[in-house]
């Protein structure tokens, strides 16, 4: 072979081999794990391109520096199609499944819990401290709220379904609100659909009314029928509710925990004591189970019911009953205080 020959095969064959080594290091830049020790959340803001995304993770110490990574984006395209947002990194993740990730879009999500028989003014404080929601409300009040959903503000209280709602980051407070709105109006229009004949409800705002109530006072499951039964029993006959929930929600921010007799005798819109019927609208977000019970009272005869200190109430039809059953619940809770 020629010298000629043998420099050109030479430097071939270093051309080879310098391919192979490129190859060998970036393919083990793609397959390295991130260099984070636990689930971290890392956001690409909008119009980052490669060089920007490469000075960020690095940076922000979730890849190791390397020489390589801007030809692994040309080398696999697909992997520098990466989309903006904030993302859940595990820290078994390679550098190779976090581009993965970034380009599929799939952005964390974070979860939201809205408790049923929860008053819409603490849901409204559980939406001003969730993480990564962009907050558009100015404040908790109803009147701002009805406005940015365009609706009545009497509508709002029991007008959201209570689950848990997961959102990603830079969803809107009012965004997460609306499916709230439209889960519960989903469901009270299937409940209403399918609910007893000649119940005393006009609307289905009247059902969730009585739902929230239901909701309120019981949350053994297997009582919420027979709860329902004693109001409706009641409203047939011209008796007043007269719950508790009901003297509380009307108190507003002056119940700090007790309530008295004068508490029971003060008049407000929703003070069943002092009124005749239901309040004039919800008095917290029922669940699903209150509202089929709303829907689908227990046929009895009940017109009472108290605590019966175990977690559960007892039921009676009439008052001198009824007053046996408050004695007996109260030296079952004097029985416990002495313990």
């Amino acid at each position: 072979m020629s010298r000629s020959k043998k420099i050109i095969t030479g430097a071939l064959l270093a051309l080879v081999a310098a391919g192979a080594t490129s190859y060998w290091q970036i393919k083990r830049l793609a397959d390295t794990p991130l260099t984070i020790t636990q689930e971290t959340l890392y956001t690409l803001p909008a119009g980052t391109g490669r060089v920007a995304l490469e000075e960020q993770l690095e940076g922000q110490h979730l890849i190791p520096q390397s020489l390589w990574f801007g030809t692994l984006l040309k080398l696999e395209p697909e992997l520098a199609r990466f989309k903006a947002g904030t993302y859940r990194l595990e820290p078994n993740m390679t550098v190779r499944g976090l581009l993965q990730l970034l380009a599929s879009g799939k952005e964390a999500q974070f979860p939201l819990r809205f408790v049923e028989g929860s008053r819409l003014s603490e849901w409204l404080s559980q939406l001003r401290s969730a993480p990564y929601l962009r907050h558009t409300l100015k404040d908790d009040q109803f009147a701002t709220l009805a406005a940015a959903l365009k609706l009545p503000e009497g509508d709002l209280e029991g007008g959201f379904y209570p689950d848990t709602y997961l959102y990603t980051a830079n969803t809107s407070d009012v965004a997460v609100l609306e499916r709230a709105h439209a889960r519960m109006n989903s469901v009270v229009d299937l409940v209403w659909q399918g609910r007893q004949d000649n119940l005393p409800y006009k609307t289905p705002r009247d059902l969730v009314t009585m739902a929230s109530m239901i909701e309120k006072e019981t949350g053994v499951a297997g009582e919420r029928a027979e709860v329902a039964s004693v109001f409706i029993n009641r409203l047939r006959i011209g008796m007043r509710l007269q719950t508790d929930p009901t003297v509380i929600y009307g108190m507003g921010d002056s119940y700090h925990g007790t309530l008295t007799r004068k508490d029971l005798e003060t008049a407000t819109p929703y003070n069943t004591y002092t009124i005749s019927g239901m309040p004039p609208g919800p008095i917290a977000m029922p669940g699903k189970p209150s509202l089929d019970a709303a829907a689908h009272p227990e046929k009895t005869n009940y017109l009472y019911f108290v605590a019966n200190g175990s977690g559960g109430h007892t039921f009676t039809t009439n008052l001198s009953s009824h007053n046996v059953a408050v004695q007996a619940y109260r030296l079952t809770m004097k029985e416990k205080n002495e313990k």
